[in-house]
């Protein structure tokens, strides 16, 4: 019988947020700003396919945007959670659930945003010059990296996140 026998070590580091990020445009441009400027030196490359692909790029995204409904007395009497693949979908699908009527009578109350329960998460595949992929993932509360071999890059995470004020 053949043994598993260990090939890469991946790791995975989290950082929480002492605050979660304040609101979706927040968020994204941070997001954005890392696929911008590549603060980690990721490298782009030439898949099997020929095709070339970007040092940094948005892998995975979701948002889920939160409307509470709140009777006439101010108790909340019900929510919804609409979780959208991206910011423009969120933004509508919350636009939508807050002016249905039909949706405030059947549950009973009127529709208010619960901007502090919305999440967001957005995750990013960044190729390091090694070689290997690894990926950054933010939520409102929290980046982590994962699927990194080299302490380099979590420290080259690290020291970026350091000096992004909304990180600490």
């Amino acid at each position: 019988m053949a043994d598993f026998v260990q090939k890469t070590v991946n790791r995975t580091a989290i950082r929480d947020l002492a605050v979660p990020i304040a609101d979706v445009t927040s968020f994204n441009t941070l997001v954005q700003s890392v696929v911008d400027d590549n603060p980690f030196g990721c490298v782009g490359y030439t898949d099997a396919g020929g095709e070339a692909v970007p040092a940094v790029v948005r892998n995975r995204e979701h948002y889920t945007a939160k409307v509470n409904f709140v009777d006439g007395e101010g108790k909340k009497v019900g929510t919804v959670s609409l979780q959208s693949p991206t910011i423009a979908a969120f933004e509508a699908n919350a636009a939508e659930a807050l002016a249905n009527a039909t949706l405030a009578t059947a549950m009973g109350g009127d529709a208010e945003r619960n901007f502090a329960g919305e999440t967001y998460y957005a995750q990013l595949r960044c190729h390091d010059p090694s070689g290997d992929d690894y990926y950054v993932t933010f939520t409102r509360t929290s980046v982590r990296i994962s699927s990194y071999q080299d302490d380099a890059v979590r420290t080259a995470v690290e020291t970026w996140a350091d000096a992004v004020p909304a990180l600490a």
